[in-house]
Order: C-alpha cells, then sequence, then structure tokens
C-alpha cells in the first residue's frame, strides 16, 4: 500500500492513503485522507505519526459504535477526525473516500467547523486546518 500526496502547501500536506496503518512519522501534521475503519486501532496508528487531521470509513458504525470509536479517541488528543459514510466510500479505499465519501460522523473537534453530511474531501485553509466544504446542491 502507498500514499499518495493530493495537494501541498508549505507545511500542509493532504494524503491519500487506503490504510492508515501506512502512516509514518513523516506524516506529521498532514492531513490523511484514509480507507480504514475508524475503530481505536485505526486512530493509534494517526497519533503515531501526529496526523493534525483524519478521515476514515465509519464501515457501518459496527456493534457498540466501534467503527467509529477513532474520531473519539483523536478527540482527547485535539486532533480533528471524521468518518465517512460506507454506503458512499469504499472501505480500504482512500481515493473513494476523497472523491466520493460524505461525512457521516465527526469529532467534536471537526463538528464545529460544521462538516457533518459534508463531503469528505477537507479543503485546506491558510492556517493548515481544513474543514469538509459543502457542495452545491448537497451530495
Amino acid at each position: 500500500m502507498q500514499q499518495h500526496i493530493m495537494f501541498s502547501d508549505g507545511p500542509v500536506t493532504k494524503v491519500i492513503m487506503d490504510s492508515v496503518s501506512c502512516a509514518t512519522c513523516d506524516n506529521h501534521g498532514d492531513i490523511i485522507i484514509s480507507g480504514s475503519h475508524g475503530g481505536a486501532s485505526s486512530a493509534r496508528y494517526a497519533m503515531d505519526a501526529a496526523a493534525a487531521d483524519v478521515v476514515f470509513n465509519d464501515t457501518g458504525c459496527g456493534k457498540n459504535s466501534t467503527g467509529i470509536r477513532g474520531p473519539e479517541l483523536l478527540q482527547q488528543h485535539s486532533i480533528i477526525s471524521a468518518a465517512a459514510d460506507y454506503r458512499r466510500a469504499e472501505i480500504a479505499n482512500g481515493a473513494d473516500a476523497c472523491g466520493s465519501g460524505v461525512i457521516s460522523h465527526v469529532n467534536g473537534c471537526d463538528a464545529r467547523a460544521g462538516s457533518h453530511g459534508s463531503p469528505a474531501t477537507p479543503q485546506v485553509q491558510a492556517t493548515g486546518n481544513a474543514h469538509c466544504a459543502h457542495k452545491e446542491g448537497g451530495s
């Protein structure tokens, strides 16, 4: 599995990866759009890499919402995180999450940016943070 740099502007880099397990210390401060489930184990990869923002797949949430525990865990570390609806983005396909994904769940950090129900592609702001832009007419 590989990483695909989608956008880079100075210190801000948006990276697409099928699995967040590909994240390394080289992704420090990056915006990661992954096809990984949003469980706690996926969040740990993002924390270890010190990513700034992470998008996962909600995988249908799972029993006891285990498929979206990652964004909750990342919130405790002030990392913006969201999950794309599994019905709109293929699981384990970061490019599809970026191209077709629609946000179904957000953590408290990202909820303040108003991204619930938005396309999964973050539009990078000058501050280096990300929010999910709304498409005209919905998705």
